[in-house]
Order: structure tokens, then sequence, then C-alpha cells
């Protein structure tokens, strides 16, 4: 793909390994701006608005790439669930998470400043959690580090475990929805005015 210089505006190493897989060369510049966490938006709202001010702060420094800024959010019905601050929160996170299906939103903000371009969307998965007594969630938390993870859990680490199924996109609960990525990539690359220069 002929693209600007990509730069992706998130420390984590799960989005960096999938985007990796879709052959990119791109830089690691993770945001410092603050995630937005309130009951007045939807689950899909507000990680679109997280994923474009992360994307934004990076962009104002570097008006010549193309910014990737990213948001995951778990949610079950109207209840949010980001990262948890202690193992004790991870904890009970994974108590009201046993046993039923949520579901996982990662939007994506590509964002060019210096050509005035912006793309903005979102994919969704449904997840449902396998029964898990205490002896099992404590277990779990044993294994992995949920501190840094919506949800307290992380697909891709002991999954199997403590998930039963899912219904849409795997790569959308680690953290970027790579199928839909690429497409959006590709479509910005198809509608850019630098493609034709060399």
């Amino acid at each position: 793909m002929k693209l600007p210089p990509i730069i992706l505006a998130s420390a984590s190493p799960r989005r960096s390994d999938l985007l990796r897989q879709l052959g990119l060369a791109f830089t690691v510049m993770p945001s410092t701006v603050p995630e937005l966490h309130t009951d007045q938006l939807t689950a899909r709202e507000l990680a679109q608005i997280n994923a474009y001010r992360k994307a934004r702060a990076v962009a104002k420094k570097h008006p010549d790439a193309l910014v990737l800024g990213a948001d995951t959010l778990v949610y079950r019905g109207v209840t949010l669930f980001g990262k948890p601050a202690t193992l004790e929160d991870a904890y009970i996170m994974l108590e009201q998470l046993q046993g039923g299906t949520h579901e996982v939103v990662t939007a994506i903000c590509l964002l060019h400043l210096r050509d005035h371009r912006q793309r903005c969307f979102a994919d969704t998965t449904s997840v449902t959690f396998r029964p898990l007594d205490a002896v099992g969630i404590r277990r779990y938390l044993t294994r992995v580090n949920p501190l840094d993870k919506a949800g307290a859990y992380a697909i891709q680490e002991e999954g199997d475990s403590i998930i039963e199924s899912i219904s849409g996109s795997y790569t959308n609960v680690v953290g970027l929805p790579i199928e839909k990525l690429k497409a959006e990539l590709e479509l910005w690359e198809q509608l850019s005015p630098r493609t034709a220069t060399v």
C-alpha cells in the first residue's frame, strides 16, 4: 500500500503485533491524553471519541503522518468495564462478566492533519464467558496481568479458560479489528490525492 508514514498512537504491544500482521511499517508514539469515561454516551460513541482524541494529540505534532488512534471498551448492557485499577477491581469485573455475554467495541480513528482527512469507525464483537467461580477467577488473575486490559482480561492470554465463544472479529477483542482496518486503509489509499505522485 502507498500510504503516508503511519504512526500508531498507542503503547499497546498487542496493537503493534496486529498492525505488523498487515505488513505495514509504522512508528509507535503513544498518546498521553486521558481516556474519557461518561454515562452520557454509548460505548461505541465513547470509544470513537477517545480514538479521535488520541489520534489528534499525536497528529498535531506530526501533521504529515497518517495517525492511527484506537480505543477498546468492554460493556454489558449500559455498564462499561474499563481497565481495572487494582486486582480487586479486576476480580469484581470478571465476577460480573462470568456466565454471560458482553460486547467488546474497538474504535479506530485515522487522521492526516495536513490533508484534512479523517476516518473514524468501530467494530463490535460479542463474547460469552464460561461460568466462573471464585477459584476460577483467582486462578486466571494469577496467570494474566489484568490491569492494562479493558474488562480485566485478554482473549489471547489464557482466553480458553474463561471464554466459551465469540461472535465477530477475534482481533477486535485483542485491540484492532484488522479485517475492517485493512479495508479502510485500502479505501484511504484509493481516495488519496497523493497516490499518483512518486
